[in-house]
């Protein structure tokens, strides 16, 4: 196993196009880091850079305690798990396992034991002598995984392994792959466009955006305190609801008022958010995320209401996702923009839809809400719970690691 650090990583195309710009990333001894941002980031040359597959233009990677900038694939002890499996169809599931090891001179009796400790691993003994073409999409992802796990290298790279697989095939695969680092222990960097897939699987996820890192932090840190209005809109599915409001200071209290609706801010939120309060009588961008509603019949007495007609109903089930019309447009800023450029292109669930140039909202409620389509409902919203951006640079406001002026994040990726 070993560390990987990115210093400084460029990566230039021929025309002056910047695929990775000043990349610092350092991936822990062991950890699981996930890459994931809208098509086009960087997130896969970024990989295909630590692997050797591109030559960087400028900056250092390191696996281990060697910088591999001009090593060969073959000598920086990694191995990788691409989306199309790469096996080989005239060879058996043993053989596929076994080749690799076979081309490194490793002895008979060994790649033997090291194939059956991988099929075991992978639930793949019964399927040994059959070939590629008798197996499911399932199966030979697994078959890949083994070839890379019988190498035992110091690091796995995988780009998007899951996204030829049907959706019930890749949440199973997902737990799957899970197990299978919880076992290993090897660090893994892994290339993903499906953020509910990096939420899941990456002890950390790094979000990229035009080549340039915008936040590196835990699943849940990124969910909860994103570092601008990019990696809010990216990060959570439904994506959060955005509108420009005035934050200011009412009769009992700071609140937060737009599209005919006003929210308490409480006290404790200006302390968690340091310069928040320096906004006061000035326009902000508020987030709001869907699952932070409830029907307020089902919410904590301590919620403040917030009155809407449902325009169309989900129903997932355990909850309905409660689709509504707020009286003001959506917001114009370039984070945003990027946001539904992406939803456009397929890439994400993050389009922000227009109805007659008003802004549509998600809430998330429980089920036993039975709300349905053209109905009054009176939601309530955990104030607690409140996003707030800078309407030019569109920085989280109070965030630690959001720049005081300017729109780029310049985050570094340590720890």
């Amino acid at each position: 196993m070993a560390e990987i650090v990115l210093d400084g990583v460029d990566k230039v195309y021929a025309g002056g196009v910047k695929a990775v710009d000043g990349l610092d990333l350092e991936i822990r001894d062991g950890e699981f880091m996930v890459l994931v941002g809208p098509s086009g980031c960087g997130k896969s040359t970024a990989l295909r850079m630590i692997a050797g597959l591109e030559e960087i233009s400028g900056g250092s990677i390191s696996i281990g305690e060697r910088v591999v900038n001009d090593l060969a694939p073959k000598d920086r002890d990694i191995a990788m798990v691409f989306q199309n499996y790469a096996l080989y169809p005239h060879m058996t599931v043993e053989q596929n396992l076994a080749f690799g090891l076979k081309l490194r001179g490793v002895s008979k009796e060994q790649r033997a034991q090291k194939v059956q400790e991988a099929a075991k691993m992978l639930g793949l003994e019964q399927f040994l002598s059959r070939k590629p073409a008798a197996l499911s999409g399932g199966q030979r992802q697994r078959v890949a995984m083994g070839r890379a796990i019988v190498r035992e290298p110091q690091a796995f790279l995988m780009d998007e392994p899951l996204s030829n697989l049907d959706a019930k095939l890749r949440v199973s695969m997902r737990a799957s792959l899970s197990q299978l680092h919880e076992r290993l222990k090897v660090t893994t960097v892994y290339v993903t466009h499906d953020q509910v897939e990096a939420m899941t699987l990456g002890d950390r996820v790094c979000v990229l955006r035009e080549g340039r890192l915008q936040q590196v932090d835990t699943p849940q840190r990124l969910f909860d305190n994103p570092v601008n209005l990019f990696v809010a809109g990216f990060i959570g599915s439904p994506a959060m609801n955005f509108v420009a409001a005035d934050l200011e200071r009412g009769d009992e209290g700071p609140q937060v008022s737009f599209a005919g609706y006003t929210l308490p801010v409480p006290d404790g939120l200006l302390e968690d958010k340091p310069g928040l309060e320096g906004y006061l009588g000035k326009k902000v961008i508020l987030g709001v995320r869907p699952s932070d509603f409830e029907d307020a019949a089902h919410a904590k007495p301590d919620w403040a209401p917030l009155a809407a007609t449902s325009s169309v109903t989900e129903e997932l089930g355990s909850e309905i996702n409660v689709i509504f019309t707020i009286d003001a447009p959506p917001v114009e800023h370039k984070d945003t923009a990027d946001l539904a450029e992406d939803a456009a292109e397929g890439e994400s669930e993050m389009a922000i839809p227009l109805v007659e140039n008003k802004a549509l909202w998600t809430a998330r409620v429980n089920a036993r809400s039975h709300v349905r389509p053209g109905q009054a409902i009176e939601l309530a919203v955990d104030t607690h719970r409140l996003h707030f951006f800078d309407p030019a640079s569109g920085l989280a406001i109070g965030h630690p690691d959001a720049a005081s002026t300017g729109a780029e994040v310049t985050t570094k990726a340590s720890a």
